[in-house]
């Protein structure tokens, strides 16, 4: 689960920093750096989230201007023409509802590309999703994010929502499957490790065990040209405008947040028994 309210979390995450590093101290005097790409990373562990400090050193210069690189991309992307996948509605085609119209019911998710517990969540239970979307049992909405790229650094998250779009924009099925993918243990990023959804080479990778999307000319175009990166900002904004969600991921039934009680809110179903145990109590029919 990733905290969205994490300022005390960072706190006492600060705290257990201290606290490692004093007993990494004595354990290991001998290594003085872990090297990635030529960068040091020191690892934060909040709560349900993971926030990650590099530290450039030497070659760092060249991670400093990437991200530069890549935040001035996204304040561009925010104001470039809004271009609104298929099979979306609303004014800036931020509702994405997939389904049979005349389901009685909505399963309502939102999740961060990069978040771990959407990933354990999609790997125990999102095969079983779209199967009750197909059978008619609800219709899905759903609600996506990027608050990980801000406490993680990085774009990822919001790169990936983009890619999302040009796959959404081929099919609802296409968007399913490769959100799937994305979330599965294959192919989503370790929570420590390197942002690799920032990639768009890694992102066309991921699309390629995808059959709707696998050499799909379009698709790639749309993910390399960012084609939909300000409507995955849009994407991101709606989500943050659900003041209930404190965390992701998280689920709805109709107007009900399903889960267990944490001091972060509601935790989602991790299991497919429970997660089909307590949709199942909160179905009308």
């Amino acid at each position: 689960m990733s905290n969205r309210n994490n300022q005390a979390n960072k706190q006492a995450a600060r705290e257990r920093l201290r606290a490692e590093r004093e007993r990494q101290a004595k354990k290991e005097r001998v290594r003085r750096q872990l090297t990635v790409g030529g960068a040091i990373v020191g690892v934060l562990a909040i709560a349900g989230g993971i926030a990650v400090a590099v530290a450039n050193t030497g070659g760092g210069s060249d991670s400093a201007a990437t991200a530069a690189a890549g935040s001035d991309a996204w304040a561009k992307a925010a104001k470039t023409k809004l271009a609104k996948p298929a099979n979306t509605t609303g004014a800036k085609g931020t509702t994405v509802v997939i389904g049979k119209p005349n389901a009685k019911n909505t399963l309502s998710l939102f999740e961060d590309p990069r978040c771990p517990g959407c990933a354990g969540f999609e790997q125990n239970v999102g095969e079983t999703v779209e199967k009750d979307i197909k059978d008619g049992k609800y219709k899905a909405s759903y609600h996506l994010g990027t608050f990980l790229d801000a406490n993680l650094k990085g774009t990822g998250s919001k790169n990936a929502l983009s890619a999302l779009g040009a796959a959404l924009n081929v099919s609802s099925d296409a968007f399913l499957k490769y959100k799937y993918a994305l979330y599965s243990k294959e192919f989503h990023p370790e929570e420590t490790g390197p942002d690799k959804f920032a990639d768009d080479s890694y992102l066309i990778k991921v699309a390629d065990t995808i059959p709707a999307l696998k050499g799909n000319a379009a698709f790639q175009k749309a993910v390399k040209s960012g084609t939909y990166d300000r409507w995955a900002l849009e994407m991101s904004t709606e989500f943050n405008s659900h003041k209930e969600v404190t965390s992701t991921p998280t689920v709805k039934v109709n107007d009900t947040v399903i889960g267990t009680d944490s001091p972060q809110g509601k935790v989602a179903p991790s299991s497919l028994a429970e997660f089909t145990s307590m949709v199942d109590k909160e179905l009308k029919h």
